[in-house]
């Protein structure tokens, strides 16, 4: 016996994890994004080393389009989706920052920023809390559940090879009920 261990992707790798060996390959339509311009990579999970602290393009995407589980590339259900690494901010702060939040969503309305991590079973949530050394060394980590309404907000980066821009990724912010009351006293000021 070699020793030799295989890791097996959607277990000991999460399946939006990119490897060394899928290369971005440029920038092309998107079934992801509705056919928009967005960057593009290989696929071939298990290819060379997994560069964990990396999502693949296309994979996280479709991630957050379909909410699929990061971990296990799972669909998600609704009584069943949790985030890990979340900050609460405020819609209007992420209009601020060139947010494209919908008009109906008022300015004082918390939003869960869960970035480009879509939500993950709880399940794969206790799995990567265990055996994760980043997530378990985080003081960032908040384990919730997400919320049943949320937003898809495309990350853009300028195409080299077109005269437009492209999308990378997708950020994920799940709206609240709630308004943040120290928004609301802070915008009346001023």
């Amino acid at each position: 016996m070699s020793g030799h261990y295989t890791l097996v992707v959607g277990s000991d790798v999460p399946w939006v994890t990119s490897w060394s060996g899928e290369q971005i390959v440029g920038a092309a339509p998107c079934q992801t994004v509705g056919g928009r311009l967005a960057l593009m990579q290989a696929s071939d999970p298990g290819s060379g080393k997994p560069q964990y602290s990396k999502n693949h393009l296309v994979r996280q995407r479709l991630t957050v389009v379909r909410m699929l589980c990061p971990m296990c590339g799972q669909p998600t259900d609704q009584g069943d989706r949790w985030t890990q690494i979340a900050t609460r901010r405020c819609a209007g702060q992420l209009r601020a920052r060139g947010g494209q939040v919908r008009a109906d969503i008022a300015d004082d309305r918390v939003m869960i920023d869960a970035g480009s991590i879509a939500p993950l079973h709880r399940r794969c949530v206790d799995r990567s809390m265990k055996y994760c050394p980043h997530l378990r060394s985080s003081d960032d980590v908040m384990v919730m559940r997400f919320p049943r309404e949320w937003l898809v907000l495309p990350l853009l980066v300028k195409s080299e090879t077109n005269a437009g821009v492209a999308v990378a990724f997708l950020q994920l912010c799940g709206v609240t009920q709630t308004i943040d009351r120290r928004w609301r006293a802070q915008a009346a000021l001023g």
